[in-house]
């Protein structure tokens, strides 16, 4: 059975959607969640047309039925033994008495116990209750990944401090000490349930502490009595309990039956087929600023039945594949650590939210419907958020300091600092003295604006650009069609403010280019780029089990250059001028914030905040790592075209694997073409072919032999065997010209959670429950529970619900006037076939096909109100800025929410607008501005650590509200 929610296949994935109607036709059943009838709903066993963005409320009510049915009134052996084994299920965590009830708060840690005291890291190791009655830590926990004795972190059902088994116990419901009434928040009508959840006493160093399986508060929260007191439903019609049946109506207008017989379905399924359900999920989800809520609404529904982990089953992540599968020698290259550089990489959401000022729009946080609970981190601005995690370490941001950064090392030397270590001392003490200001503080100060972008092969001031009209006005200071007014100031504590708002921050836009797009008229400068038919490159994700090289079937045409030879043409040119501007070596200072996959992962098991002396700064601890980089421009060039030495002195990894590589390195330099770079001879990567041909050479995912390796790397941390899934393949040697005889598999790899052997498809997590290797989490499980002291904060420590933000706390309307005859209707930007994922949307013929611009798609009954009927000419509006174009009305559309498609451009057939005194209207993101959700900056803890394209805020805005009105006679 397979789910799909905000994933149009037919539109978007187009070479894979074929792969979807086999599957049906083998006897998989389709079930589209989708308010429009769009491409994918057409072809779907069963259509249910829920309300835009309310999937999370379909999906915890489907909790509560398969919680009620099949964990608690005829519990499945298969589902019990699932959970035990692969979730923190049975995990404790701590009830904190408040008033006359309790909170539920952390996991219980290893260290309150006398028999746990001399633990390495006890205070990252938890415990679960065993089936004797005596409290124990299983291994796999991350403080068994991090500690210095090997082999304990693994899912095996032991004490590794004892050495005895443990079988875990689930619930307490059979024996307790007491029922303790828990609160729980119901944010949908801002208020808190009380009810029961059987718990134990536990006498500990700290003395008695009552406690509760995460399985239990699971039953709580999902509304599932089992005959204890408190505020429980009465039944699946109890039309005012979360998670109900009944209760979701109101959110998704989806009949309680339909829930109801979808849940059994899916249980049913699962439990005879051993977890072959799955949902495939996209940006039509993401794109919603509680996208994390009904992510984790559809993920417990896997977990709970078994579904995770298995072939046919398990979550589809159809957003943000921009991660090539061969990633630890690919990453070596990209981001030059095989010179030993510490990178420079940021999350582009925040980057943008701040630089493009739109944050000053934007009246804070909990203004977004904070619920029942609140915290410092619920009450603040998103931006003062957003400085709060870059000055903890838990995000970067560029620039970095108010200073610049050379400048700062430069200053060091002159205070006497005569090594790298007294150089990081120096810059940690006037970070420490707030002397040394990080540029987010005061973003709007000259010294802290970005002055030079570099777009590559996007269409960045249009199609990425969530607040397209800001980014004229701030950063490239033009014409531009927002009307907003400005909500930040008086609700900010720590940003600086300014009274006016800069205008044109940018002094140089280069854009790296195949077609004159949007962010090609507006750019200084244009360097034509080869298409995909004309150069030489590797194409795979993490999500696919082929690699797949692009050739070149003819030369790039005229001045046009491949991406490579564009970047060596800039290096060399830089390397020239260096030679003139900054001829000697010179030092630097590079801040990271704590990273994923690392011991950073245990730096700050609370918040503490060292600017208001609740702790002291520690780089890399309390705050970011400092780093001390030489630069040394003149040979830029001769490094580029050159693997440097790095890589064969440390050798390869990524995600937390780590192999060796020396040999193939002077393989690659004995048997290949090489090069002195910096007087060491290096492997050559001079070509774009001999650079492909270096990352598959170099990477477990095509090399057989480092497959090997990586496996004996984690083999010795988990202690489980795992070499043998790559023993049949140690002799592979994937190349760039094999894979252009014929597209290869990749081979099974550590640094992914998918086993591939023989004829199996990816399924991410299957290498986690096949061979008891932990998750990368707190637990080592699949986490129902999130402990993190932000995430309880915010209410969302277990799977929740949370309305979407109302509009007037969006702010899209407060200018526009409703009076001018429009109609208010929530914005949606889906992907389209011809358009974000395709480059010949505006090709005459296309255009033709399309009615010559992007239509703006409507309902009927919306159209009629308006006078609007099929092809008139509409002005969409609101605060952020205005689209003209033409009405497509459609029946396939529901009332009240309207779609203009990803991605139209700017100048293409678009009409001027009356509304903003006759300037050319925009795009589809004219309309769009950047929210941030400031729960998703945390880090330092676990899990929620910084990893580049893997964890932060997104740039949501699906919320979005606009006007429409008829446009009587357009005008070009």
């Amino acid at each position: 059975m397979t789910a799909v929610m905000g994933a149009n296949l037919n539109m978007t994935r187009t070479p894979d959607c074929h792969f979807a109607a086999e599957a049906r036709h083998n006897g998989t059943k389709m079930v589209v969640f989708a308010p429009d009838f769009n491409q994918v709903a057409k072809y779907a066993d069963q259509w249910i047309a829920l309300h835009a963005g309310q999937d999370g409320a379909f999906w915890m009510a489907v909790n509560h039925v398969i919680l009620n049915e099949t964990h608690h009134e005829k519990p499945s052996a298969f589902f019990l033994d699932y959970v035990k084994k692969y979730t923190d299920s049975p995990f404790l965590v701590r009830l904190e008495k408040d008033g006359d009830s309790y909170k539920a708060g952390q996991f219980l840690r290893a260290g309150v116990l006398k028999k746990y005291s001399g633990e390495q890291h006890k205070e990252w190791k938890l415990l679960i209750m065993d089936a004797s009655g005596e409290a124990k830590t299983p291994g796999g926990t991350m403080g068994h990944r991090w500690q210095e004795k090997p082999g304990q972190w693994n899912l095996k059902l032991e004490d590794p401090t004892a050495g005895s088994v443990i079988d875990p116990v689930l619930s307490f419901l059979e024996k307790h000490d007491a029922v303790a009434d828990v609160r729980f928040a119901d944010f949908a009508r801002e208020r808190e349930v009380t009810r029961g959840v059987p718990a134990r006493i536990l006498e500990t160093e700290e003395g008695p502490i009552t406690v509760a399986t995460v399985y239990d508060l699971l039953f709580a929260e999902f509304g599932v009595g089992r005959g204890l007191p408190g505020d429980y439903p009465k039944n699946y019609d109890d039309e005012d309990a979360p998670f109900t049946p009944a209760w979701q109506e109101k959110f998704t207008g989806v009949g309680r039956n339909t829930v109801r017989e979808f849940a059994r379905e899916w249980a049913h399924t699962a439990e005879k087929t051993g977890g072959k359900c799955s949902i495939i999920i996209g940006a039509g989800v993401n794109h919603w600023y509680h996208n994390n809520l009904i992510y984790r609404a559809g993920i417990v529904a896997l977990m709970l039945t078994g579904c995770v982990g298995k072939n046919g089953g398990g979550l589809n992540h159809y957003v943000g594949q921009e991660k090539l599968a061969p990633q630890a020698s690919w990453a070596a290259i990209t981001f030059a650590r095989d010179w030993g550089v510490v990178p420079r990489l940021q999350n582009a959401p925040s980057w943008h939210y701040i630089h493009s000022d739109q944050w000053r729009y934007d009246a804070g946080h909990s203004t977004y419907g904070g619920g029942p609970w609140t915290g410092d981190m619920t009450e603040a601005h998103t931006i003062d958020i957003n400085i709060r995690a870059v000055r903890s370490g838990w995000l970067p941001f560029f620039p970095q300091f108010k200073e610049n950064s050379l400048n700062v090392a430069t200053a060091a030397a002159k205070a006497g600092a005569k090594s790298d270590a007294d150089v990081v001392s120096y810059v940690a003490k006037r970070i420490a003295d707030r002397k040394l200001k990080f540029a987010v503080e005061d973003p709007d100060a000259p010294e802290s604006w970005p002055r030079v972008w570099y777009i590559w092969r996007g269409n960045a001031i249009m199609a990425s650009a969530k607040g397209h009209e800001f980014f004229l006005k701030h950063y490239l200071g033009t014409h531009h069609n927002a009307v907003a007014e400005e909500a930040a100031e008086g609700n900010t504590e720590i940003v600086e403010w300014h009274k006016k708002a800069p205008t044109g921050k940018m002094d140089l836009v280069v854009d790296v280019n195949f077609r004159m797009d949007t962010s090609a008229l507006y750019s200084d400068i244009v360097l034509p780029a080869a298409t995909w038919y004309e150069k030489s490159d590797l194409n795979s994700t993490d999500m696919h089990s082929f690699i797949h090289p692009l050739s070149a079937a003819v030369p790039p045409v005229w001045e046009s250059r491949s991406d490579w030879e564009t970047f060596k043409a800039i290096a060399k040119k830089t390397a020239e001028l260096a030679k003139r501007h900054l001829p000697e070596p010179v030092k630097d200072i590079v801040l990271s914030p704590l990273s994923h996959d690392s011991p950073d992962e245990l730096a700050q098991p609370t918040m503490a905040d060292w600017t208001k002396g609740e702790c002291e700064f520690i780089p890399g601890k309390t705050g970011p790592r400092i780093a001390v980089v030489e630069r040394d421009y003149t040979r830029l060039y001769e490094r580029f075209i050159a693997l440097g030495p790095a890589v064969k002195k440390a050798g390869l990894g990524v995600h937390g694997v780590k192999y060796p590589i020396a040999d193939f390195y002077d393989q690659m330099i004995e048997t290949g073409p090489s090069v002195v770079a910096s007087g060491v001879r290096c492997p050559s990567i001079e070509s774009a072919e001999q650079a492909s041909d270096a990352v598959l050479q170099l990477a477990p995912e095509t090399n057989g032999e480092l497959s090997y390796r990586a496996y004996q790397d984690v083999e010795k941390r988990t202690g489980v065997p795992l070499t043998d899934l790559a023993e049949g393949s140690r002799h592979v040697r994937t190349t760039y010209r094999t894979l252009q005889s014929q597209p290869r598999r990749l081979l099974n790899s550590p640094i992914w959670s998918g086993l591939m052997d023989g004829d199996r498809a990816y399924s991410a997590y299957t290498y986690n429950v096949e061979r008891l290797v932990p998750w990368r989490t707190l637990t080592g499980r699949q986490a129902f529970y999130l402990d993190h002291p932000g995430y309880i904060q915010f209410g969302e420590h277990l799977p929740t619900y949370k309305p979407s933000p109302l509009p007037k706390a969006y702010g899209d309307l407060n200018t526009s006037d409703p009076q001018q005859k429009g109609k208010w209707l929530n914005y949606l930007t889906p992907h389209g076939k011809w358009h974000i994922h395709s480059t010949y949307g505006d090709t005459l013929r296309m255009m033709a096909l399309n009615r010559g611009c992007e239509p703006f798609w409507m309902n009927p009954q919306d159209a009629e109100e308006l006078g609007i009927v099929d092809n008139d000419w509409v002005e969409v509006y609101n605060d952020n800025g205005v689209v003209c174009t033409r009405a497509n009305v459609s029946h396939r559309i529901p009332k009240g929410i309207c779609i203009i498609y990803h991605s139209p451009e700017r100048t293409l057939n678009v009409p001027k607008s009356p509304l903003r005194g006759n300037r050319r209207a925009g795009g589809h993101n004219s309309l769009t501005r950047a929210r941030l959700k400031p729960l998703l900056m945390v880090g330092g803890y676990a899990q929620f650590t910084y990893h580049f394209n893997y964890w932060g805020p997104t740039g949501v805005n699906r919320d979005t509200q606009i006007l429409v009105r008829k446009l009587e006679k357009p005008s070009f």
